[in-house]
């Protein structure tokens, strides 16, 4: 069965072009030209990705991804005109798993829809995997500290109490936490995590760690669990200090 994308721009020109190159692709592709419309058709549609533009009539990019994230998991690729810093850290922050900038070629952003169905793909697999070992031994559950990732149910908890992760910031720490004190660079991360081999900003995972921290850190400014190595990368430590 092919994947379904949900594309939503109100610029029908750009949405035809988008979904004429995704269809032949082999997706499945559906199209939304506001945000109202956007949030009906996730629902009704239930998309495996959404391509969403920031600007849109009715409810903007950045409050759509706020709502169906609220109910919903699937990558989100968020599409900006303005190229500026903070519209890129604002689609992060509100959800999105990536964004693209206009004007972007369109082999640009097949590879992105590609790269995020194949990670999603990945992660599913693995808990599957997680799932199958459970039955034949004890629990895959890793404790760092006050935190406690459960594979097998796709969440983390601290304290006892629920976080709620985006699916790439359950993706990046489940991936450094099985790699205890293994430095990452960026750029590994990037590929590993987010599937990208030649297109991507360092700047998502940066974005990414920091948001990351906010939930899963005491103090995210002095973090203990996911931590820097300063010119290198990020590594998740195995004993954390009291």
């Amino acid at each position: 069965m092919p994947k379904k994308i949900l594309v939503v721009d109100d610029e029908k020109p750009i949405s035809d072009i988008i979904k004429f190159n995704l269809t032949k692709e082999g997706f499945d592709v559906e199209t939304a030209y506001d945000g109202e419309e956007a949030v009906e058709k996730v629902e009704e549609y239930n998309p495996d990705l959404m391509i969403l533009d920031l600007m849109l009539p009715k409810k903007d990019g950045l409050e759509v991804a706020r709502e169906v994230r609220q109910t919903h998991d699937m990558p989100i690729i968020m599409v900006t005109a303005k190229g500026s810093e903070i519209d890129k850290v604002l689609g992060l922050e509100m959800g999105a798993d990536d964004y693209v900038t206009k004007p972007f070629s369109n082999r640009e952003l097949v590879a992105r829809v590609k790269a995020n169905l194949r990670s999603r793909d990945i992660v599913k697999k693995a808990v599957e995997v997680n799932q199958q070992k459970e039955k034949e031994q004890e629990s895959n559950d890793i404790q760092i500290g006050n935190l406690l990732i459960k594979p097998d149910a796709y969440l983390v908890e601290k304290n006892g109490e629920k976080i709620e992760l985006t699916h790439r910031e359950f993706q990046l720490l489940y991936y450094m936490a099985q790699h205890m004190d293994q430095v990452m660079t960026r750029e590994h991360l990037l590929q590993t995590v987010w599937g990208y081999d030649y297109f991507g900003d360092v700047r998502t995972v940066d974005v990414t760690v920091h948001r990351l921290r906010e939930k899963i850190e005491d103090n995210p400014v002095r973090p203990k669990i996911l931590v820097t190595r300063r010119g290198v990368g990020y590594f998740v430590k195995q004993q954390t200090e009291e």
